[in-house]
């Protein structure tokens, strides 16, 4: 056994997440939407994959990935949790310090499900109108095979 490690089980893969970015991106073609950056993060958080269009400023990244994070880390689309407090900026600054920076809820952030509707991951979009990166990012989750939820019903 010398040299071997236990292996974590993986929920969201990189073949699922590739599909996702290139799902994402091919729909952006379509609609000749502004250049897309997208981030596919599993149910903990971390980068699965990651990419962006030629054309997209530097801070489409960070803000990709905070949509993403903020959907994961409330259970909820990013532009739903965006919605749901608008009249609570104080709670929106403190999730906003909570997490470190990390998240922000604008729409584009969306949770992607497995087949018990439990949360295994979420991928953010930034780049074009927020309501044309949800766009995007549903259709990469439908692009991979898998379900996907703004909130629960």
């Amino acid at each position: 056994m010398a040299g071997k490690v236990f292996h974590s089980r993986v929920l969201l893969g990189r073949a699922a997440a590739r599909r996702i970015l290139d799902g994402a991106f091919a729909l952006a073609r379509a609609q000749e939407m502004e250049p897309l950056t997208a981030v596919v993060l599993d149910g903990g958080g971390h980068q699965v994959a990651a990419e962006r269009e030629d054309g997209c400023g530097p801070l489409r990244f960070p803000v990709a990935s905070g949509k993403a994070f903020a959907a994961l880390g409330n259970g909820a689309s990013s532009g739903v949790i965006g919605e749901r407090n608008a009249e609570r900026p104080a709670f929106l600054a403190s999730v906003a310090v909570a997490s470190g920076g990390r998240s922000i809820p604008v729409a584009g952030g969306v949770l992607i499900l497995d087949d018990d509707l439990c949360v295994i991951g979420a991928v953010g979009v930034s780049g074009a109108s927020s309501t044309e990166d949800e766009q995007a990012a549903i259709a990469g989750i439908e692009a991979a095979g898998l379900a996907w939820g703004l909130e629960p019903e």
